[in-house]
């Protein structure tokens, strides 16, 4: 069988809205009141126990590279064996819809079969549930598959730098200004020629390292890309505020005086203005 582990973030979303949505129409046709629902119920209740087998298996195809990451294998087994248990349940329910599919002339037995498929549906569903609910611990707790699923380095540089970039915010927000300063700093080793990540360690410079002087020589060699005037804006903000902590307001109204001329909608540098007290 192909490896399809690549499809597997794609794949369960279908098992989960199949489920559950099968699930409940199922249920509803117990009660007579409308026809279709018996079924749609049993078309929805198959292609679900398909889509569950399709879930589990490329679940185990891309677990690999995720179960290597440190403190994640044991979350990963427990994904997995919840996964395991939901495609059991919903290939059983498949099973007795199918069955109920034969017995159409044997009302009786096959409103039972209904039922039987509802209760064990209701029970594939809370295990799909816990099942789906441990894969987002594992994506979004974890970084699970996140920049490495695809293989690509470049999509492993991007999880780098997002890990940087929010360890350093964390810092930064919980006082340790040091800290935030040094992973801001590897940050830009990362993405050297990236504009947005040269600002951002320009602005650690300046409010972590509280180090002006150095920010202004930093800025001066920093040039923001044409048809950005957001990161323009925010170049000018900074050489501002650097000027302001060297002692130089007049030079930082100047900057602001022009940047309000030239973008007179930015709320930003307009209180940037007011806070120069100009």
């Amino acid at each position: 069988m192909p490896d399809i582990g690549q499809f597997h973030p794609q794949i369960v979303h279908f098992i989960v809205a199949l489920g559950f949505v099968g699930v409940a129409i199922r249920i509803v046709s117990l009660t007579g009141r409308l026809a279709w629902t018996k079924p749609a119920g049993a078309a929805i209740l198959i292609i679900a126990a398909g889509a569950g087998f399709a879930a589990a298996q490329s679940g185990h195809d891309a677990h690999g590279p995720v179960e290597r990451i440190p403190g994640v294998r044991e979350h990963v087994e427990e994904h997995e064996e919840l996964g395991e248990s939901a495609r059991n349940l919903f290939l059983l329910v498949g099973l007795v819809e199918i069955g109920a599919l034969g017995l159409r002339k044997k009302e009786k037995i096959r409103r039972g079969l209904f039922a039987v498929s509802a209760v064990v549906g209701v029970i594939g569903c809370y295990v799909l549930y816990e099942a789906a609910e441990h894969g987002g611990e594992i994506v979004y707790q974890y970084a699970g598959g996140v920049g490495t699923r695809s293989g690509d380095t470049a999509d492993v540089r991007h999880l780098l730098v997002a890990g940087l970039y929010q360890e350093a915010r964390a810092a930064r927000e919980a006082g340790r200004t040091d800290e935030a300063a040094r992973l801001t700093e590897e940050l830009a080793r990362q993405a050297p020629n990236d504009p947005e990540i040269a600002i951002l360690a320009v602005t650690s410079t300046l409010r972590d390292r509280h180090d002006a002087a150095g920010a202004l020589a930093a800025l001066a060699t920093l040039q923001t890309p044409a048809g950005n005037p957001r990161l323009a804006i925010q170049k000018d903000l900074l050489l501002a505020e650097a000027f302001t902590a060297l002692g130089q307001p007049d030079s930082a109204r100047t900057i602001l005086q022009e940047l309000v001329r030239e973008f007179p909608e930015s709320r930003a540098v307009k209180a940037a203005l007011e806070k120069a007290g100009s």
